[in-house]
């Protein structure tokens, strides 16, 4: 009977019985069981008495002050929904509102910062992709900006760092879809860096990672099955140019070695092509080398075939074809036939923007299923590589130019300033990588 009128109070008060949040980082909810909808979205929501955590044994003895911290009141998510609606109106928030979200109260952070949330933005199809851009400023001092291609606009970001405000020769990738990594690199002080940090998407934090076995600046890496591999480079000290190579496992948290190069190289340009990660460097003798790496044999084998030999960076691999720019100004797109293994021409945006270094095009990252160029002054071409048939004069959406943070000038300012001497290059794209939330 008391427990009927307890009942009814709350009902009356319009909140409803809850335990308390859990640790989304260690709670180990079915997040991924492929729904479709968020019915039943209470059994994988932190706050949830089905949420399991990895460190609470279902046979442990529970203190008072558990019991009590999971009797308490809690208003739900938006008043007068249930969670699971709430959830539904939420995570079709446009991303760039989201963090936002996160100050209304503790709940709604910790529903942003778990898994479930995300999840469902993604199998819903509102799942944003932005583009993240690090650059080196005229002082070398490092920055970066993030790019919300919905809006066309560039986004405020936490500052880098400390250890990475200035250093040279350091790696960038993304892991998760969510999670940014830089490590390794040079300290003009310091010198050469073991260190690795990563930057979350989800919570817009920075935070550390496992160091690396060996300090290296200068060196090659790639993305492959989530993991991230890591390979030659210099260190300081006799060996400069190294052979070494390792991997790191998000999931283990760990690093590893991984099988040593054919030769010491320091990289300048690699991709991941064909389940392979190609290498392209200088050796100890500065000599051209080539080289590539298979996981599913952990074997290096040097590589001297058409392909590298036309290889110019940037370049990229999608959808199982592998593209590469023709132009300075990425005007031109070229693309590798494997039937004759050759570099062909593929589309010509027939804009060509000039050769200022400012406008120089400094990377190629996949958007929402298209090609992106970034050049030095952040402008931007996104190109629809799926329909190559078609001419960009009949069909203007084929590439696209958006001015961005910076912006074309035209024919005559170029000129102008070739001869003038100011088209020097003020700052410049050091990475550029997409994180999707």
């Amino acid at each position: 009977m008391d427990q009927t009128i307890e009942r009814s109070s709350n009902a009356h008060r319009g909140f409803r019985v809850q335990p308390p949040l859990v640790d989304s980082v260690s709670c180990y909810c079915n997040v991924d069981s492929g729904l479709k909808t968020v019915a039943g979205a209470r059994k994988f929501v932190p706050g949830s008495k089905l949420c399991i955590q990895s460190d609470i044994s279902s046979h442990a003895h529970k203190s008072k002050n558990s019991r009590r911290e999971r009797s308490r009141v809690q208003p739900p998510l938006l008043p007068s929904l249930p969670d699971d609606l709430a959830i539904a109106c939420l995570v079709r928030v446009p991303r760039v509102e989201l963090s936002k979200l996160r100050l209304v109260c503790k709940r709604w952070y910790r529903l942003l910062a778990g898994n479930f949330f995300y999840s469902q933005r993604k199998s819903l199809g509102m799942a944003e992709e932005w583009v993240y851009v690090v650059k080196r400023d005229r002082d070398g001092r490092i920055t970066w900006h993030a790019f919300d291609p919905t809006y066309q606009l560039w986004q405020p970001l936490p500052p880098v760092p400390g250890d990475y405000g200035e250093a040279l020769g350091f790696g960038c990738a993304v892991l998760s879809g969510c999670h940014l990594y830089l490590f390794g690199g040079k300290d003009p002080i310091k010198g050469s860096m073991r260190r690795v940090i990563f930057y979350n998407a989800r919570t817009n934090r920075w935070h550390r990672a496992p160091d690396m076995l060996r300090k290296r600046h200068f060196f090659g890496s790639c993305v492959i099955n989530n993991c991230l591999y890591v390979a030659g480079g210099e260190c300081e000290g006799i060996q400069r140019t190294l052979r070494s190579a390792e991997v790191y496992d998000p999931n283990r948290k760990r690093w590893s070695f991984i099988a040593d190069m054919s030769t010491a190289m320091v990289p300048f340009i690699g991709v991941v092509y064909d389940g392979k990660w190609f290498i392209k460097g200088l050796g100890s003798h500065r000599e051209v080398l080539s080289e590539s790496y298979s996981p599913d044999t952990n074997a290096w084998s040097p590589v001297n075939n058409r392909m590298v030999a036309g290889w110019r960076n940037p370049s990229i691999s999608m959808n199982g074809r592998l593209y590469a720019l023709d132009c300075r100004d990425g005007c031109k797109l070229r693309v590798y036939d494997e039937s004759t293994q050759s570099w062909i021409r593929f589309i010509d945006s027939k804009l060509h923007l000039g050769s200022s270094r400012a406008l120089e095009a400094a990377a190629l990252v996949p958007l929402n299923g298209k090609l992106c160029i970034i050049r030095n002054n952040m402008s931007i071409s996104i190109i629809d590589v799926s329909s190559p048939d078609k001419r960009v004069e009949t069909n203007p959406r084929l590439w696209e130019n958006i001015a961005g943070k910076g912006h074309f000038r035209t024919m005559f300012t170029n000129l102008w300033s070739s001869i003038s001497g100011r088209a020097g290059l003020k700052s410049h794209i050091v990475h550029c990588q997409v994180l999707q939330v």
